[in-house]
């Protein structure tokens, strides 16, 4: 089979393999530029502190709370509600069961509630990192990966992308809901959150935050939440250990970039954002080692946080982005000098197509499809009951949120990009 330039044999491709990256003084001049842009940075970071008083106040409430599990209160029913909050209830798992359709609609569900109630912080972080599992359930469909994956792991795959995206929306979007009521009326509803299946670690959560509106509090506590209520149902469920987890694909994941979360931002705040200028938006974001673990898994939310409020060029660089450009599951949506959301080439045996972050000359943009190409919807399966909280120990997670001094992933993403395209040629060549 034919393949554009020197990648069409064996030895070219291991040339190319072992020159990775192909210009090392390119990658070590674009490194230092990094390393200088970071430390600028760094210069208008700001902390974000979670008191020990508000910790140890948060800590006294779990104790006192009585043992019951969501969706059940000690001495009430749902038909012993008043009827406002019975109807209440109702609305929001309507309203939350509509808008997890799809990825799409949650994001911009997160999106929208971000921009109603800015001190959400989690709901804008949940927007970028849900356009993250959007275009990693794109790329399962897109101008790579299908070349690496048979039919039946990009299956198995998809089904764990969306389950982790619909479960932590199904579970943390009734908790947005809630405040937007209780922010109508003037008074907290948080009472109702075992109503609606919502860890006991939460009602106390809301209530401090109601009390001292510390965003950074709330965010670290729905972090908390949704990374262990993840825990069992997604991390430790037999089946997604068995056909994604545990198999050697995923612990490759580094090279399909299923590991990487981005946000893109500008950092010129007279950029319109317009088609031809996509392509200077920079990435921001960290790359998760060890999905598996749960604390590092809340410690890289933690850290997406500081990296998304802490430093103030990312923030409104990310919110310039997220306004001007709706998800679609594409990553045209940020790089359509590289991506396209419609097929330009015929599908077949894949040709060379990139040199550095930039296309080659004359070669057709990646193949980006957007959600609703890509993937049906799907009705989500119930959650499965329990819950997580069971001892005072998530409250060790509470602390300074600081943005990490490493954060630019611009090149790394660009050389993760190469590696999986020198993946593909090296199965078309063996």
């Amino acid at each position: 089979m034919t393949m554009a330039g020197p990648a069409g044999d064996g030895q070219g491709l291991f040339h190319k393999l072992a020159a990775m990256p192909v210009n090392v003084w390119g990658w070590m001049k674009h490194k230092a530029g990094t390393f200088l842009y970071e430390a600028k940075q760094q210069e208008s970071a700001w902390a974000m502190p979670v008191s020990k008083d508000a910790v140890s106040r948060l800590g006294k409430q779990l104790s006192a709370q009585p043992d019951h599990p969501p969706g059940q209160k000690p001495g009430s029913s749902f038909s012993a509600l008043a009827g406002m909050e019975a109807e209440l209830l109702k609305r929001i798992r309507q309203d939350t069961a509509l808008r997890n359709m799809n990825n799409v609609a949650r994001t911009q569900a997160y999106y929208a509630m971000y921009r109603r109630f800015p001190e959400l912080h989690w709901a804008f972080l949940a927007h970028m990192v849900s356009r993250n599992g959007g275009w990693s359930m794109t790329d399962l469909k897109g101008e790579l990966i299908p070349h690496l994956l048979g039919a039946a792991q990009i299956e198995h795959t998809f089904q764990f992308l969306e389950r982790a995206n619909a479960l932590i929306f199904h579970d943390a979007y009734p908790q947005l809901l809630l405040y937007e009521e209780s922010r109508r009326l003037g008074r907290p509803l948080f009472h109702l959150l075992p109503h609606l299946g919502v860890s006991a670690f939460m009602s106390p959560v809301w209530e401090l935050f109601w009390d001292t509106n510390d965003s950074a509090l709330l965010t670290t506590g729905l972090i908390i939440n949704e990374q262990s209520y993840i825990e069992r149902r997604i991390v430790k469920n037999s089946y997604f250990r068995e056909h994604v987890l545990d198999t050697l694909f995923f612990q490759s994941q580094s090279l399909l970039q299923l590991n990487q979360v981005v946000f893109p931002y500008t950092d010129n705040e007279d950029i319109s954002l317009a088609e031809d200028q996509l392509g200077r938006l920079r990435l921001a974001g960290l790359t998760v080692e060890n999905f598996g673990d749960l604390d590092e898994r809340i410690g890289v939310g933690k850290k997406l946080y500081g990296i998304l409020f802490g430093l103030p060029d990312v923030r409104f660089g990310a919110e310039r982005f997220a306004a001007a450009r709706p998800h679609t599951g594409s990553r045209a949506d940020y790089w359509p000098h590289l991506f396209a959301p419609v097929r330009r080439s015929p599908p077949g045996p894949y040709a060379e197509k990139l040199h550095g972050c930039e296309l080659r000359q004359g070669a057709a943009p990646l193949y980006s499809p957007k959600l609703e190409d890509a993937w049906k919807n799907r009705a989500m399966a119930p959650a499965e009951p329990g819950d997580w909280f069971d001892s005072l120990g998530a409250l060790r997670h509470f602390g300074t949120i600081e943005p990490p001094r490493a954060f630019e992933m611009s090149l790394e993403a660009c050389t993760g990009l190469h590696k999986l395209e020198l993946a593909v040629l090296a199965g078309e060549v063996f």
